[in-house]
């Protein structure tokens, strides 16, 4: 149904003039308000009891609210606010983003309207639309929202402001102040919403571990290298894994001290790290169990440098291909398992010789298979410990390997081990 047939039921119904209800409607879907709840918002402004439930939104507790309610009044102590750009059918709004807390339980809520929250406030919020956002309820805070600030503190269990390390963030965090050293980073151009772009990409470290970043509105302090604190950064998935956003709402400092970067990272059971659904630094050990295909010598796209089938890329079509080399291989640790992916140096490593001497096996065997065939030889049935990236998506779980070894632990060692752990 058409935004203008919307308000003309809507006009229909409460017997107001068609063209101030779609204004009002329009209004608050350009702000990603769902049109339905648009609808039961309007119904309440122009006196409609018969939708939406009529009269004012029962009390909450936060830990009380569920994504299948449609309004509700909630009084807290906002913990994080932090400013956003997002676009929304083609124009750009300012939101403010951040969480809210009450004795029960925490709450993320996006403000589309500026309310003037800062980090300690204790608010009112009455007739506070909740929607679903990753299976959790978010307040949304509008239009039709009823805000009041309360003289007094209320008393929550939680940490007011955005203070975090690397290794407590996860996809979705937002408002977060971080101090963190820049371990790499390189500036790039992209094709951005309003066209070419340049964007500084690297990885982040502090004491607790590394992560991902981009930075949206490249900050000399992070450009230069050293070590930083950014105020009001969010956190969104890349690959799999999450990943610090910088915005131009961000504020970066230059910190006059260094930020110590962890050395070692988290071993985990395969198992483990499969379900923490994507961690950016992970060691796991276990048995190579089998080389898949697609493994060995390879073509990629010379444009967006996928790997390509038969001369034909997803979505550059015909093209002439690149030659490299990769191993896909399936490690198994009796937890769980995963494909690792080694890259061209990685892959070398294994098949014992270049790429020029893979192209030359091949030519000689008329058969590029032999490449992949001489890695299975060489590496399935061993054990190895593996570090890197891991990403887990509905096809599965990936780690892209930054180092990949063969362990040099003992199994009878480790069985003996294990055997007087259960008698113990």
């Amino acid at each position: 149904m058409e935004l203008d047939d919307h308000a003309e039921d809507l006009a229909s119904d409460l017997g107001v003039d068609k063209e101030e209800v779609k204004a009002d409607l329009q209004n608050l879907v350009e702000y990603s308000v769902p049109v339905d709840e648009a609808k039961q918002s309007l119904r309440r402004k122009y006196g409609d009891g018969s939708s939406g439930g009529g009269g004012t939104p029962s009390a909450k507790d936060i830990a009380e609210i569920t994504p299948d309610e449609s309004n509700v009044t909630v009084t807290g102590v906002v913990l994080t606010a932090g400013e956003r750009s997002i676009r929304y059918q083609g124009s750009d709004h300012v939101i403010v983003e951040g969480r809210l807390a009450d004795e029960t339980g925490v709450i993320d809520y996006t403000a589309w309207e500026d309310f003037g929250l800062e980090p300690g406030d204790t608010i009112t919020a009455g007739n506070a639309g909740v929607r679903e956002w990753d299976g959790e309820p978010e307040l949304n805070l509008g239009e039709s929202t009823s805000l009041s600030f309360q003289d007094g503190s209320l008393e929550v269990p939680y940490e007011i402001g955005g203070e975090a390390q690397l290794a407590d963030l996860r996809t979705g965090d937002r408002a977060v102040t971080i101090e963190v050293t820049v371990v790499d980073c390189e500036r790039k151009t992209i094709d951005g919403r309003d066209g070419e772009t340049d964007i500084l990409s690297g990885v982040f470290g502090d004491e607790s571990g590394r992560l991902p970043f981009t930075n949206w509105d490249p900050e000399p302090e992070i450009e230069d290298g050293g070590s930083v604190r950014i105020e009001n950064a969010y956190v969104q998935e890349f690959r799999g894994v999450p990943e610090v956003n910088v915005s131009a709402f961000s504020t970066v400092t230059e910190l006059d001290r260094e930020i110590d970067v962890g050395s070692d990272t988290s071993t985990m059971d395969v198992g483990d790290a499969v379900g923490t659904g994507g961690i950016y630094d992970v060691e796991v050990v276990g048995n190579l169990l089998a080389v898949r295909d697609g493994s060995g010598l390879i073509q990629r796209c010379p444009e967006c440098y996928r790997v390509i089938q038969k001369g034909q890329c997803r979505t550059h079509g015909d093209v002439e291909g690149i030659d490299d080399l990769r191993v896909k291989a399936i490690l198994d640790d009796g937890t769980g398992t995963v494909t690792v992916v080694l890259d061209d140096e990685l892959t070398e490593r294994v098949y014992g010789g270049t790429l020029d001497d893979a192209l030359e096996q091949a030519r000689e065997a008329m058969d590029q298979e032999v490449v992949a065939d001489r890695i299975r030889e060489r590496i399935v049935g061993r054990e190895y410990r593996v570090r890197g990236h891991l990403s887990v998506d509905e096809y599965g779980a990936n780690l892209d390997a930054e180092t990949f070894e063969e362990s040099d632990d003992d199994p009878a060692a480790r069985a003996t081990a294990f055997l007087e752990e259960v008698d113990a």
